[in-house]
């Protein structure tokens, strides 16, 4: 593969990487109201009578079931938008047990297959259903199954078609890099999203073990001043 080549896909990638941040930003944004609601569910519920006055008095989007609703739906809304923006910056769940202690090109393979043949095979198929999810909603108009619940159950539906969606363009962001890592000049450096350049590893093994020396010598220190004291 050219440096040129390199250059093309790592502009693309970026680009993805780019609209994976801002969907996830946006979404990070649903915390606010997620957790004013809860805490307005658990203020109405425990105050005597509050509820029953405000559903008689102001209206009946005063509903535990409405407010509950509203409490998931504001939690799908944050999970989903933010699955892109967590793989994009490392900070999905990972087991590290065996990876962290393999080379830099065999966490780049295997990298390169679980996005190949999992991640987004999985984001494309679940995505495919979940747009017809959101789509067979909408014909139907479809509300809550409770008669004070929420209308219009189609929109927090579209919200799991855009998070999938979202998540496979980050999926392929990931995946151009790693194709240029695996496949382009070896000594051509970019800043990577999931993976770390050797001598980043190298770097950070050596501050881990001053760290580790550190921390041995100070309880050293610490047991030398309580032998001196005794």
């Amino acid at each position: 593969m050219q440096e040129a080549q390199v250059d093309s896909l790592l502009r693309v990638s970026e680009k993805l990487r780019v609209a994976a941040d801002k969907v996830g930003k946006f979404g990070s944004v649903f915390i606010v109201p997620l957790v004013v609601v809860t805490m307005w569910d658990v203020v109405i519920r425990k105050v005597g009578g509050l509820q029953v006055w405000l559903i008689e008095n102001v209206g009946p989007i005063f509903e535990s079931t409405i407010i509950q609703e509203l409490e998931w739906h504001f939690h799908t809304a944050l999970f989903v938008l933010v699955l892109g923006y967590g793989y994009v910056n490392n900070r999905h769940v990972r087991v590290d047990l065996v990876r962290e202690k393999l080379q830099f090109r065999r966490q780049a393979w295997i990298e390169f297959v679980g996005i190949t043949f999992f991640l987004v095979p999985y984001t494309l198929i679940v995505g495919w259903f979940a747009l017809n999810y959101a789509v067979e909603s909408f014909l139907i108009n479809e509300i809550s199954a409770s008669t004070v619940g929420l209308p219009m159950r189609w929109i927090i539906k579209s919200f799991l078609f855009v998070g999938l969606l979202v998540t496979f363009l980050a999926g392929v962001s990931v995946w151009l890099q790693v194709v240029c890592v695996l496949f382009g000049p070896q000594e051509k450096r970019f800043s990577l999203m999931t993976l770390e350049w050797p001598e980043e590893q190298s770097r950070k093994e050596v501050l881990r073990k001053r760290i580790a020396e550190n921390e041995k010598a100070k309880k050293l220190g610490r047991q030398n001043l309580a032998d001196f004291d005794d």
